[in-house]
């Protein structure tokens, strides 16, 4: 029945999601239409432009809906270069999303963790005290355990204890961020690249007219421009989350450092 009651709600929130999206998304759809129907009122002219628009494929049109027709259509006019950029997204938007919810998962509220398990500790309970840890989530309670397993011993064993604790606790801390900061580095640099590519072909069509045109240029010239644009827009947003990242992990840190310190010295304070 759980199994069931999840599976439902995540039906849901798919389906919520796609019924907003088509929502936020419908007025580019009725715009286009009126685009079409205008055009068909328009008195003949020497070349029909519509006639030789390919239609759309439904792939094409359920991105448009989801996304946005201006977000489809960047895509489409930065050419093979586009296709990195996106895996470079959603590459660094997982990982960013994923380091988010973690972080959050890991933090607790310390002051109230504290106040658990200091009596305990004053009353030597310490094996309570270690499963009263050893239930509460995070790097801080993961500390408190490997501490409060050593409390029998001396000081040196229960610190160097906590010190190997905190070495595999911010590992986990830091998984994750090389990825990031390989998506803020790669994607300017892969819209760099798209730069060039359209530079390259700007100056292909100049060679093969043999004349210098602004409308022999444009296409390269646009696909240099929007592949720019594109891995700057990639790398903004990730660097703003990487920031949030960096400061979660610092403050669990400090909270890791404290309980490190209060666990130390109330068990030295017994002996």
């Amino acid at each position: 029945m759980k199994k069931y009651l999840e599976k439902s709600i995540i039906v849901l929130i798919l389906l919520s999601g796609l019924l907003f999206s088509g929502f936020l998304f419908a007025q580019d759809e009725i715009m286009m239409n009126d685009e079409f129907e205008q055009e068909e009122i328009r008195p003949e002219v020497t070349v029909p432009v519509f006639d030789e628009v390919e239609p759309m494929s439904n792939l094409e049109t359920l991105a448009r809906r989801l996304i946005g027709s201006y977000m489809v259509q960047l895509f489409l006019d930065a050419g093979f270069v586009g296709w990195p950029l996106v895996l470079i997204l959603i590459w660094g938007l997982s990982w960013s999303i994923w380091k988010l919810v973690a972080l959050s998962y890991g933090k607790v509220n310390i002051n109230q963790f504290l106040n658990q398990i200091s009596p305990l500790i004053k009353e030597k309970k310490y094996e309570e005290a270690a499963k009263l840890a050893l239930q509460t989530r995070g790097p801080v309670a993961a500390i408190a355990y490997a501490g409060l397993m050593k409390a029998d011993k001396d000081t040196e064993v229960l610190e160097k204890a906590i010190e190997n604790a905190s070495t595999i606790e911010m590992a986990f801390l830091e998984k994750g961020l090389i990825a990031i900061a390989m998506t803020i580095n790669l994607a300017p640099m892969l819209g760099f690249f798209g730069t060039i590519v359209g530079m390259v072909e700007a100056f292909d069509a100049i060679a093969k007219a043999g004349d210098v045109d602004p409308t022999i240029v444009a296409e390269g010239i646009k696909i240099a421009l929007v592949t720019t644009m594109m891995g700057l827009a990639i790398a903004i947003p990730i660097q703003f989350l990487n920031t949030i990242v960096f400061q979660m992990i610092d403050g669990l840190v400090l909270d890791m450092q404290r309980t490190a310190d209060k666990i130390v010295e109330q068990i030295v304070e017994n002996k």
